[in-house]
């Protein structure tokens, strides 16, 4: 699949290698307790994250960044699950930031991509990853989006402000995929600037470069409040995954 968007996208099909970070070091303050371990289908919803990127092809290598009192059990079921293509489990930053950059720093120096994803996305499929791996190669720098549904209002001191036309409104998804070098020097640039950022395309961003968005999936939810882990249940019985 990888080889074919890539003729699409570029003309040519020769392979490509990724790094992935996952991003598992949150507080998970909203959800009430850790959710990368909500059982997700009878397993942790880490190892469910981790998975798909041990299923796509274009996936070299992944650094999973998680909380210091987690690593242990982490790495414990990587191994558990044959998930070999977890390299690492390393202790992440004092917010979502800075981990994104701990990991960046942990994958192979001659990286030519990073993909960094959330690992409270359980449900991502290897066709997002390798969509999104092939637009970066391509550009240098994409992320799988949906558009929005509902109509979105900018608001200041409790009043609306703005409403945005919503067809140019899109939410982003993870993975993210990035030229190594950019997305290192991005999210340096930001912890310098003394920025916290809630994805890493805004990195990039600040930097004044384009993103390109490629086609996202309703199933990719993010994990956050305990509602999503109805969610989740619902997609586990409704795809059978």
């Amino acid at each position: 699949m990888l080889k074919q968007l890539l003729q699409k996208l570029t003309g040519k099909a020769d392979p490509v290698k990724c790094s992935v970070v996952v991003v598992a070091a949150g507080s998970s303050t909203r959800m009430g307790f850790d959710k990368i371990m909500a059982n997700v289908g009878g397993e942790p919803a880490i190892i469910r994250c981790l998975r798909a990127f041990q299923a796509a092809p274009s996936v070299e290598e992944i650094v999973v960044v998680a909380r210091e009192d987690a690593i242990g059990q982490i790495a414990g079921l990587c191994k558990e699950a044959g998930l070999d293509k977890v390299t690492k489990v390393i202790r992440g930053g004092e917010n979502r930031t800075q981990s994104a950059r701990l990991g960046t720093l942990e994958v192979k120096n001659k990286a030519k991509l990073i993909a960094i994803h959330d690992g409270a996305r359980p449900f991502v499929t290897v066709e997002v990853i390798e969509e999104a791996v092939a637009q970066a190669v391509f550009c240098g720098a994409a992320a799988p989006a949906l558009p929005v549904k509902d109509t979105i209002k900018r608001v200041a001191d409790g009043y609306v402000a703005e409403t945005p036309d919503r067809a140019t409104l899109y939410a982003v998804q993870t993975p993210q995929v990035f030229d190594g070098d950019l997305i290192r020097a991005a999210l340096q640039k930001a912890i310098d600037d003394g920025v916290e950022l809630t994805d890493d395309c805004a990195a990039v961003e600040r930097l004044g470069m384009k993103v390109a968005l490629v086609a996202g999936d309703e199933r990719n939810i993010k994990l956050t409040t305990p509602a999503d882990l109805a969610i989740a249940r619902c997609l586990m019985e409704e795809y059978g995954q």
